[in-house]
């Protein structure tokens, strides 16, 4: 068989370790995951169940050395999001919270930089969030670390630095939804597959981005992410 048109290349994530490269399927992302910052954008944590949006896989912006941002078009409010990235070995529907662990291939840091001033419009609208969230190189993301047991990294460390100076930090037991919840949930709405990887919610302190600055963030146990913004 031959394609009409050349086939696109697979969107991949390094491996800490191997030389093996992880094919990403989809990218599902949790929304205002962490209180403090479902507070900061103006919700009531206590309230809702996790819902999701997706970014496509060829919004990663992954590489060694120090990975480039360029700064959007149709946009003058980008901001960032650090968030712990959750890589898929397998998959399938209706998962337990056990088998939700036994899916989990490895962890990678990652950022959901978002075009605030396009999400803002398209929510007064009732809009999805498309333009807002899964634009080119929207995320940015570390390479993949495999972690045995994930009760290793339950009260890891978060954190993101602008230019230097801390702006956001957390611990990954602040999520309102546990990774192994979320990943449960999750398969109760779409079927999973290997592949598949899961942007699990930042905590608070997000804010805008400018041309110059530049990004490092972190999970501890798990790795780091930086990149200029252009």
């Amino acid at each position: 068989m031959t394609y009409a048109i050349p086939a696109p290349s697979q969107p991949t994530l390094a491996i800490n370790g191997s030389d093996d490269l992880f094919p990403a399927r989809r990218i599902y992302c949790i929304g205002r995951n962490y209180a403090e910052h479902a507070r900061e954008m103006g919700h009531d944590p206590d309230k809702a169940p996790p819902f999701f949006f997706e970014k496509h896989p060829s919004c990663l912006l992954t590489g060694e050395g120090q990975l480039i941002f360029p700064y959007p078009s149709a946009t003058q409010d980008v901001h960032h999001e650090i968030e712990l990235v959750v890589a898929l070995k397998a998959g399938g529907k209706d998962l337990s919270a056990e088998e939700a662990d036994k899916a989990i291939f490895g962890y990678a840091v990652g950022v959901d930089l978002t075009r605030r001033d396009l999400q803002a419009e398209a929510k007064k609208q009732g809009r999805p969030w498309a333009v807002a969230k899964s634009f080119d190189h929207s995320a940015p993301c570390s390479a993949l670390t495999c972690i045995d047991n994930p009760n290793d990294i339950a009260n890891a460390k978060i954190w993101l630095d602008r230019n230097g100076e801390r702006i956001q930090t957390g611990t990954l037991d602040q999520m309102i939804w546990s990774v192994r919840d979320a990943i449960a949930y999750l398969s109760t709405l779409f079927e999973l597959f290997p592949g598949d990887l899961i942007m699990t919610g930042t905590p608070a302190g997000v804010g805008p981005v400018v041309s110059g600055d530049i990004l490092q963030g972190g999970v501890e146990g798990v790795g780091e992410v930086q990149f200029l913004v252009k």
